[in-house]
């Protein structure tokens, strides 16, 4: 399954690089979030598999702090770069011809690399503040290292973990699903306004497969995040089995589908996949 991930979201990046055609802002993002996907599952799968299958199922403190870290900064990072292509798929759509001028290279990179920083800059901030806490135990209630398991660890008072965890839902997770509400309210509102049963078809066939990994992604983080207290306390020892399914579905199903998704309804990424395989493989 991991080599599955690698070749579908790998197939995504190379065409997006090798097809002059696929040069644009929205295969940009694309290409950003496929590279994500990989880097998200590499930093937890492979180690996954190795703890599961050995007979010393531990994970050293340094190992641990770099998987959480490097989970959450991809989640963070996920969660804006979503946000970034609801917009580029909104000026696309209600904006058509000033789209080469507000999504020039000079607004798409920025954005990008705007999504990394984020996600890192965020990462960094809540791990820090995490490992400074004392623990009680040291068995995991989890597949990983995940930051809501590993807090339930401590044996302290962790309301400021909390509300550092609440600011940074609301900036990262809750703000751009926010621009992807309005930016595809307006667009649903613009397809409306098209007269053609063809022309309406069309301009929803390019943001279908956006919308659908929207669903998918925010779904899964969502329910793991957003519950009531009530229901997932911190405090917990137990951690329910629905938040460890979600997990694997989060860090497996979804960087296997995603590749799947963009591609299956998408005749330019068909097109660029025929050409590659015809440069490839049958001189």
């Amino acid at each position: 399954m991991y080599l599955l991930i690698l070749l579908g979201n790998g197939t995504l990046i190379t065409i997006s690089i090798l097809d002059s055609h696929l040069h644009t802002p929205m295969y940009f993002f694309l290409g950003n979030l496929s590279f994500l996907d990989i880097c998200f599952t590499t930093s937890s799968l492979p180690s996954t598999l190795m703890i599961f299958f050995s007979e010393r199922k531990s994970i050293s403190f340094l190992g641990c702090a770099v998987q959480m870290f490097l989970g959450l900064a991809m989640g963070t990072t996920e969660c804006v770069l979503l946000g970034m292509m609801a917009f580029d798929r909104f000026v696309a759509i209600c904006h058509p011809l000033r789209y080469p001028i507000i999504m020039s290279k000079d607004s798409y990179v920025p954005m990008a690399v705007g999504s990394w920083f984020a996600g890192v800059v965020n990462s960094a901030v809540q791990t820090a503040f995490v490992i400074q806490l004392p623990f009680c135990r040291n068995v995991i209630n989890h597949f990983l290292c995940e930051i809501l398991a590993v807090m339930k660890m401590a044996c302290a008072d962790i309301s400021g973990n909390e509300f550092i965890m609440l600011v940074a839902t609301t900036l990262f997770t809750l703000m751009p699903l926010l621009l992807i509400v309005i930016s595809y309210s307006l667009i649903i509102s613009s397809i409306l306004k098209i007269q053609s049963p063809e022309g309406r078809s069309k301009a929803f066939s390019t943001c279908s497969a956006h919308l659908t990994v929207v669903i998918i992604f925010y779904g899964t983080i969502l329910s793991m995040y957003m519950k009531p207290k009530s229901k997932d306390t911190l405090n917990s020892d137990n951690l329910d089995a629905t938040d460890k399914l979600i997990s694997i579905f989060y860090g497996v199903m979804t960087p296997l589908i995603n590749p799947i998704i963009y591609s299956l309804r998408n005749k330019d990424v068909k097109k660029a996949l025929k050409n590659l395989n015809r440069r490839f493989f049958n001189k």
